[in-house]
């Protein structure tokens, strides 16, 4: 495969620092690019992902989804040259672990209505 049709990306986290460039195949999947930031993410940071599963990416206002490959994604830029892309990562877990995880208070709530109909 020739150099020019792979795509350069570069992930930029929530603390402005960024994972790449990395050249990709237009045909990798958007999993497969989570799988990559998983296991290239700087121990160093206050917070980690567990899994590939807790990434999100955006692009262009976008969210990734895991089936779409980065050629799908590509936003077309007109005639702009060709240059690195940068999509932004949310470390974001998963509902089911979130759930599991979830905090229990001991004291039960009363619930009240405080709506007025008038």
């Amino acid at each position: 495969m020739p150099d020019d049709e792979l795509v350069e990306l570069k992930f930029r986290i929530y603390d402005g620092s960024d994972i790449g460039p990395f050249s990709y195949s237009p045909s990798s999947t958007v999993s497969m690019l989570k799988e990559r930031i998983f296991a290239e993410w700087p121990k160093d940071k206050k917070i980690i992902p567990r899994a590939a599963s807790d990434i999100k990416l955006i692009n262009a206002g976008k969210i990734l989804e895991n089936n779409k490959t980065v050629g799908q994604c590509r936003v077309p830029f007109g005639e702009l040259p060709a240059g690195v892309i940068t999509m932004h990562v949310v470390v974001q877990p998963s509902l089911a672990k979130a759930k599991t995880e979830k905090k229990v208070d001991d004291v039960p709530r009363k619930h009240f209505c405080g709506c007025s109909i008038l």
